[in-house]
């Protein structure tokens, strides 16, 4: 589904066609899927539980959500530079147990691992990467940076290029340039009915 004309526009044309639609109004009988499934897409919907409840409507079997923990996102070092950028982030996403709560059933939460080479352009996509987040087009994936004055992001900016030049962010954080994976705040919730 995607309500955007724009981004139904430029979908490629050997994929399935995208349907004109939001999560609070499917336009799909009661139980018409074995099961459903939303990535990084319920902080932006208008209701939440609405759109919880549609999904659980049209599915007969598990519900399933990735999306970040607002009580982690805070967590990452990046909320050391850029604060605001991270409290709009924390503050846009759900809070697990409203999801849970809303979806009903057996619910399962785990924490997702994020690869060091994940493509994804959210901010914990780079955190063994830290300088990819001085790339403008890194920044405008990931629109919590939006939400911020760009004077403000410009301050933010300053500081994190001198701390990675200094290597006072090597001397925090390097031991993560190392690592596979970071448990952050992706999560994956499953509702069983």
């Amino acid at each position: 589904m995607e309500p955007s004309q724009v981004m139904r526009e430029q979908r490629p044309e050997h994929l399935a066609p995208a349907i004109d639609a939001t999560a609070e109004q499917l336009p799909f009988e009661d139980g018409s899927f074995d099961a459903a499934l939303a990535t990084f897409t319920v902080h932006q919907w208008s209701d939440v539980k609405a759109g919880l409840r549609e999904l659980r409507r049209v599915a007969r079997g598990p519900v399933v959500i990735l999306t970040c923990d607002p009580a982690l996102v805070r967590d990452f070092w990046l909320h050391q530079y850029a604060p605001d950028v991270l409290d709009h982030e924390a503050r846009r996403y759900p809070a697990i147990s409203t999801i849970s709560d809303t979806l009903g059933g057996a619910v399962a939460v785990d924490r997702v691992p994020i690869p060091a080479d994940c493509t994804d352009g959210f901010n914990e996509a780079y955190f063994a990467r830290p300088e990819r987040l001085l790339d403008p087009g890194a920044r405008q994936a990931c629109s919590a940076w939006s939400f911020v004055e760009p004077e403000l992001r410009e301050q933010y900016l300053k500081k994190f290029r001198r701390e990675l030049s200094s290597g006072a962010w090597d001397e925090r954080h390097g031991a993560l340039r190392h690592q596979d994976s970071y448990n952050g705040s992706l999560v994956l919730i499953r509702a069983i009915p």
